[in-house]
């Protein structure tokens, strides 16, 4: 019994200093050119990788504990005015921004780790693939989702899908996301999949 009681505390820890680590990565990348790159539109942000990796090698939970780290740095930019855009949307309603930034992060971890766990069950090499894509995918789509639920009737995105010529909350998302949204995608399928198939031989997963 004692015997046991170690081992799990034992566990215990290793699972919460991974976790600490992958939560540290998450926000040296934040604040360094790693974690993003800068455009006149919404920045493309490289910060689903280590979420992708977090959610795959230790599951739902500390996925969406590394999504909700991704969520809390954005804020931060935004408060600090390292993201202008973030910025401008804080002075419309800091609500909808703060939900914006952090529930849809959290919820890309959560749901990548369990996309993870359900396509182990039949392709254990598809899974690291199909998370490490559905983890960009999610990001994209739940945070535009709720940028369009708070704030597409606003002057601000109104005049952005303006300039777009977007006559509807769909085609404003489509345009305003476009390559950027790609280039997500396409980054960390390839470095998630491999970091974490990676990882999980050397932990011997």
């Amino acid at each position: 019994m004692k015997n046991s009681t170690v081992t799990m505390t034992r566990t215990r820890t290793l699972f919460m200093t991974k976790l600490a680590l992958m939560v540290a990565i998450i926000v040296i990348m934040a604040f360094s050119p790693l974690g993003y790159l800068r455009t006149p539109g919404l920045t493309i942000t490289f910060l689903t990788v280590p979420v992708a990796v977090g959610a795959i090698i230790l599951g739902p939970a500390a996925g969406a504990v590394c999504g909700a780290a991704f969520g809390c740095t954005s804020i931060a930019m935004a408060m600090t005015g390292g993201s202008a855009f973030s910025a401008a949307l804080l002075q419309i309603n800091p609500f909808g921004l703060l939900f914006t930034l952090l529930v849809p992060r959290i919820l890309e971890g959560w749901l990548c780790g369990l996309v993870f766990q359900a396509v182990k069950k039949f392709s254990k090499n598809g899974a690291y693939i199909a998370a490490s894509l559905a983890c960009p995918v999610l990001n994209t789509v739940l945070f535009m989702s709720t940028l369009v639920l708070f704030f597409y009737r606003t002057d601000y995105i109104q005049s952005l899908a303006s300039k777009l010529g977007a006559a509807n909350p769909f085609i404003f998302v489509v345009l305003f996301v476009g390559l950027q949204g790609l280039i997500e995608a396409v980054v960390c399928t390839f470095l998630a999949s491999a970091v974490s198939r990676g990882l999980a031989a050397a932990l011997k997963q």
